[in-house]
This record gives structure tokens, C-alpha cells and sequence, in this order.
């Protein structure tokens, strides 16, 4: 079975992280984490230094995240695109929520 394969028939966080936590050693998904956290600070207009400065990754390792947003397939921007706007639709339906959960203010004749 390939490894996709195997990715695919996974569904839970916690299945990814106990699959990862045998396949990778802590530094290996430590530096996948690291390069996860650049790609987002890059789609968010940080430079270089700044995601130097913010991840300690390596300035090779950062030219290639790099590379991979502006002409990779699309990896990195597709999916960090997709879950920064679901946590923008959980956040304000969590905000809905709360505001249709407090009484209206009374007003005084």
C-alpha cells in the first residue's frame, strides 16, 4: 500500500498523529510543523526575516517553501487557505451563537 493510500484511509487527528508518531521521529514532524508555520506566515504577507525570526527554519528550507506557494501544485496555499477560512465561519458562528444566546436590551418608555 503507498503511503497516499494510507493517508487517505485516515479520519481522525488522532489517527494522523499516531500514524505520524510511528512513521516520523519528534524532529521529523518537527520540521513539517516548522515548514507548515512558514507557508502560513507567507500567505499572510510575512518576509523572510520575519519568518526566520518567528520558525528558526532555515533560510534553504524557507526558499523552498517558498518556491513551492509560487510554483509548486498548490499544496501548501490550498489547503492553509481552506482551513484559515473555516476557522473564520467557526469563529463567527460562535460569535452568532453568543449574540443570539443574550437577551435583547430593554428599552424605557
Amino acid at each position: 500500500m503507498k503511503l497516499f493510500e494510507i493517508l487517505a484511509k485516515l479520519n481522525t487527528e488522532e489517527e494522523f498523529e499516531a500514524f505520524f508518531d510511528d512513521l516520523c521521529t519528534y524532529a521529523e514532524i518537527e520540521k513539517m510543523e516548522q515548514r507548515v508555520d512558514a507557508a502560513q506566515m507567507f500567505l499572510e504577507g510575512a518576509t523572510y526575516n520575519q519568518v526566520i525570526q518567528k520558525t528558526e527554519i532555515s533560510s534553504a528550507t524557507l526558499s523552498r517553501v517558498s518556491r513551492c506557494i509560487r510554483h509548486g501544485s498548490g499544496g501548501y496555499s490550498d489547503i492553509l487557505r481552506r482551513l484559515v477560512a473555516e476557522e473564520k465561519a467557526s469563529a463567527e458562528e460562535a460569535t452568532d451563537n453568543s449574540i443570539e444566546g443574550e437577551e435583547a436590551p430593554q428599552i424605557e418608555e
